[in-house]
């Protein structure tokens, strides 16, 4: 089993800027990639970006591709995975989850294994 727990969300205004954290624990993840997603109220969970833990390939939905990043902390013992966005607009209001998948890097919802609780983003124009 692998816990994910997101952290940073909050209400920020349009064209501010948010640092979202993803904490793992649990079993052994070194080789699980990990991803972020997103629903909005009435929506379908969105894919946003996702990284390989070995190696740090990325990749991104067309719609957050240039503002928002996902990275990875370097210390092999502070198991985290960030997701920076910038020119944050109403449009980004959602829950944003952290997904972790042992298989190969993909945008499909059903491809992740473990999912954390999510942390609301709200952007007010």
């Amino acid at each position: 089993q692998v816990q994910l727990v997101e952290s940073g969300g909050g209400s920020v205004q349009a064209g501010d800027s948010l640092r979202l954290s993803c904490a793992a624990s649990g079993r052994t993840y070194t080789s699980y990639t990990m991803g972020w997603f997103r629903q909005a109220p009435g929506k379908e969970r969105e894919f946003l970006a996702t990284i390989a833990w070995r190696g740090g390939t990325t990749y991104y939905a067309d719609s957050v591709k240039g503002r928002f990043t996902i990275s990875r902390a370097n210390d092999s013992a502070n198991n985290t995975v960030y997701l920076q966005m910038t020119e944050l607009t109403s449009a980004d209001t959602a829950v944003y989850y952290c997904a972790a998948t042992a298989g190969l890097a993909s945008a499909l919802v059903r491809s992740y294994d473990y999912w954390g609780q999510g942390t609301q983003v709200t952007v007010s124009s």
